[in-house]
């Protein structure tokens, strides 16, 4: 029988789990290519050989999706797969409009195709939008399970950015796991503050394995649903975070609006620095859209750890990167740092701008005077650095997680900011973490 060919289209995480729970060593299908969007240095790879399986004997290459056309016509491809997230519904469907033009099929995989069954309770950490707090609410959730004397384990999304062989199952527990696994900047915004908290982590290509060696560590397991994704692994109690700086964000974008309709617990973050309409508009849609999800409030209190290194400076402002690229994100918390601690100015960083870096302001126009904190190679992490180097400012406030004064070896005065969930008053997400833990591992 003559096998469907496919293209699965994606930005290294979703695309190759879906390869690996539908169509790998499944000879209805063979998938001709993959596509990358979103993330830099991720096209023209292979999946390699040694993760394919064994028909695909060479690997599957990885193209830039906008080669989707020419790809489609060329391998006579009759289905298209879309497998990333983070992404408008208008935008999804103009992929597929040309898809379907094309003369092939669009196909998104469900959820119950696409996850995997764990043995030990799970809690599914996902988001509507990039940028929301979903890494900080799960580092809360760990603490409070790690104060009922439970030991959890988190599983992080995909970024297999490097060598995918290598990456295949990562765990990460100390700083040098992050240099073992050459992790880019964006990885360890991640990786480096579970570290801290003491929390192991695990993440890579084949969650099959990872799941298997998270299950002998952790009493309970922490699905960490990078780039607002669906759950990989089947959760007992589905967290989703929603931000009023960006209301409406909650029903215009795929998958958030998924993860909103399954959510047992919807979570309004950064309420303390939102503006009261907006957390109301949110609130709104979430009653329309899953009118039995409970409702907490979070905020989310912005520290440094000198506000006088700020304080009528000149000041560049460096963000969590993802959050202002394709998260859309104006501003981030760096901004409202320098604000809040009386900044002079914020320096303008285009004009310093080097190497890939230019690119980057040129595909994303509206970061304006912010500098994400892009490193997603070795060269591009230095092109970051050469670009902080070079402006002219008296303070420097690094608002990713990452040390990026140890990382890059900076010269230049800096001043983290740092942030983490503060639980409202009156709200209940502590007492519901806690029943589940206790009715699902007796403790």
């Amino acid at each position: 029988m003559k096998r469907q060919r496919i293209i699965i289209m994606g930005a290294a995480g979703r695309d190759f789990h879906n390869f690996n729970m539908v169509y790998m060593d499944n000879r209805d299908f063979e998938v001709v290519a993959f596509t990358a969007a979103q993330i830099p240095f991720i096209e023209r790879r292979r999946y390699p050989p040694e993760l394919a399986g064994s028909l695909y004997p060479e690997g599957i290459p990885i193209h830039p999706e906008e080669e989707l056309s020419e790809l489609i016509a060329l391998h006579k491809a009759e289905q298209v797969v879309f497998a990333y997230s983070d992404i408008t519904h208008a935008d999804v469907m103009h992929k597929a409009s040309l898809v379907l033009s094309l003369g092939a099929d669009f196909t998104i995989l469900g959820p119950e195709k696409t996850m995997l069954t764990s043995k030990r309770p799970v809690i599914s950490v996902c988001a509507v939008r990039t940028g929301c707090g979903k890494s900080m609410l799960t580092r809360h959730i760990a603490a409070i399970l790690k104060g009922m004397g439970l030991t959890p384990v988190v599983i992080r999304h995909p970024m297999p950015y490097a060598d995918l062989v290598r990456g295949q199952c990562q765990r990460f527990e100390e700083m040098g796991d992050l240099d073992l696994y050459d992790t880019t900047i964006e990885e360890r915004e991640e990786f480096e503050p579970l570290i801290n908290a003491g929390v192991v982590t695990f993440a890579g290509v084949d969650y099959g394995e990872i799941v298997r060696q998270a299950e002998t560590e952790g009493d309970i397991l922490i699905w960490d649903g990078g780039n607002n994704d669906l759950p990989f692994i089947r959760p007992g109690l589905e967290l989703v975070v929603l931000d009023p700086h960006r209301p409406g964000h909650e029903c215009s974008y795929y998958p958030g609006e998924a993860n909103l309709m399954r959510a047992d617990i919807a979570v309004i973050n950064k309420v303390d620095t939102a503006e009261r309409d907006k957390i109301e508009e949110v609130e709104g849609n979430i009653r329309r859209i899953n009118p039995v999800a409970k409702i907490v409030h979070t905020a989310s209190p912005i520290t440094v750890d000198d506000p006088a290194r700020i304080e009528g400076k000149r000041v560049l402002v460096v963000e969590d990167g993802p959050t202002l690229t394709h998260g859309g994100m104006p501003y981030g918390a760096g901004l409202i740092a320098a604000r809040k601690f009386g900044a002079r100015e914020v320096v303008d960083p285009r004009p310093y701008v080097q190497g890939s870096i230019e690119d980057v302001f040129n595909k994303y126009p509206l970061l304006n005077s912010l500098l994400p904190a892009m490193g997603y190679s070795p060269a591009q992490r230095d092109e970051l650095g050469e670009t902080i180097e070079a402006i002219e400012c008296d303070t420097v406030i690094v608002a990713t997680p990452v040390d990026l004064k140890r990382l890059l070896n900076l010269q230049k005065e800096t001043v983290r900011v740092r942030y983490e969930i503060e639980e409202c008053k009156g709200t209940r997400l502590r007492g519901y973490i806690e029943e589940f833990a206790k009715g699902t591992t007796g403790s």
